[in-house]
């Protein structure tokens, strides 16, 4: 048995020396490509933010072109999102090449024309995307789960700049309860690589360090547990209308370029007449506002969960996470006061929070918290994203989420 182990050992660090060299070249390669992507994206919500009047009133045009893209171009791309997942899960055999300039020319489209979404799902798709063609060229490795969780690691680093979080994210994410901890070691160097490159191209990382530490009191603590508890009912919630909308206008709107249309034109008038665009785009400007004192309404966290909700749905592009992000903090703001906690940060502790119940996710959150928010508060944030992520594991973001079979207890 000893003999066995031991080569069982030398044979896995011999597959994870060429998973780590294949890493560092899916991290430059990944991280390059989500430095364009953010950085085109940050542009053009600038100028969309300068010119809402003039671009807001053609989203359902736009959402025709991002249909007829996808119509004549796309073949198993149509899948999005639920391709990377059929893939990890060994149900499909790959990802089309052609998914990385689509997914990146449309996700542009929804967001120059205001469309409420987000940008994570774009950089985990290029990731594994370029990831999955490179692993052609390591034939030594048979699995391409690992080349998978390596291109979305670094999507999701290149994009966000959180390294740490991007790689159990990737490990957490294709299938519940099961932490794939035999790639960790090249995962993590593929998040690194990328989020190095990305900011390297000028991709800059969003941070905002919280102050002192709380001290955990028994009173803190029932305050934490009933912050999670609210922020895992909202991102559940998000997660709930999402697959019901989906499933509401796939039925009632059977055509799409009937239903992106009809719809296109329903979220143009309802962004422009709700404050001219406030809740278009990414929903950065309410996470800057959550964050900095700015004006927070008591509606605005539900307002940025329909109109991303309806948005998705329709079948524009982009992911989720981002507006996620911002539903967080917009509701911490409401939160606070009524707990006697600083503003600050319960609307950081809502960022995270959400974000897990929505995805299902625990370790992603509370790293992000720390990579984000800096390691003071991390024992709260510890703490809310626990309870967020047990309050219903059922609803989630990502439909073809799996969950492993639990061994059974001896007893």
């Amino acid at each position: 048995m000893l003999k066995s182990l031991q080569h069982l050992q030398d044979q896995t660090l011999a597959q994870i020396g060429v998973l780590s060299v294949a890493a560092i070249g899916i991290g430059l390669l990944v991280g390059s490509f989500t430095a364009l992507f953010g950085r085109v994206l940050l542009a053009i919500s600038a100028y969309r933010t300068n010119h809402i009047f003039a671009l807001l009133p053609f989203l359902a045009l736009a959402g025709l072109a991002i249909i007829f893209i996808y119509q004549r171009f796309g073949g198993k791309s149509k899948k999005g999102l639920s391709l990377v997942f059929e893939v990890g899960q060994g149900k499909e055999p790959g990802l089309p090449l052609r998914l990385v300039p689509l997914v990146m020319v449309t996700t542009w489209l929804t967001h120059l024309f205001g469309g409420s979404a987000g940008r994570e799902g774009v950089a985990v798709q290029i990731g594994a995307t370029l990831s999955h063609y490179l692993h052609r060229y390591f034939p030594g490795i048979k699995s391409g789960r690992s080349f998978l969780m390596m291109g979305m690691a670094a999507g999701f680093a290149g994009l966000f700049q959180t390294p740490m979080a991007a790689t159990f994210f990737a490990l957490e994410v294709l299938v519940l309860d099961q932490l794939c901890l035999q790639s960790l070691f090249p995962t993590s160097i593929a998040a690194f690589t990328a989020a190095l490159t990305s900011h390297g191209l000028g991709l800059e990382k969003f941070v905002w360090p919280l102050p002192a530490t709380l001290t955990i009191t028994p009173l803190m603590l029932g305050k934490l547990v009933i912050l999670g508890l609210c922020f895992g009912i909202v991102g559940n919630l998000f997660a709930y209308l999402l697959a019901q909308a989906k499933s509401f206008l796939a039925k009632k709107l059977s055509n799409p370029y009937l239903r992106i249309a009809s719809v296109g034109c329903l979220l143009s008038l309802l962004l422009m007449l709700c404050h001219l665009g406030r809740y278009s785009g990414l929903g950065t400007n309410l996470i800057d506002a959550a964050l900095s004192g700015g004006p927070i309404y008591s509606y605005d966290w539900l307002l940025k969960l329909i109109f991303t909700v309806i948005t998705i749905a329709a079948g524009f592009q982009g992911g989720e996470v981002t507006p996620l992000f911002a539903i967080g903090a917009s509701l911490g703001v409401l939160l606070a006061p009524h707990l006697g906690l600083p503003v600050v940060l319960v609307a950081a502790l809502g960022y995270t929070a959400v974000f897990g119940s929505a995805t299902n996710t625990v370790v992603t959150p509370i790293i992000i918290g720390y990579e984000v928010f800096g390691p003071h508060q991390l024992p709260a944030f510890f703490l809310v994203c626990v309870v967020a992520y047990v309050v219903d594991r059922r609803q989630t973001i990502y439909g073809l989420q799996e969950i492993a079979v639990p061994l059974k207890e001896e007893l």
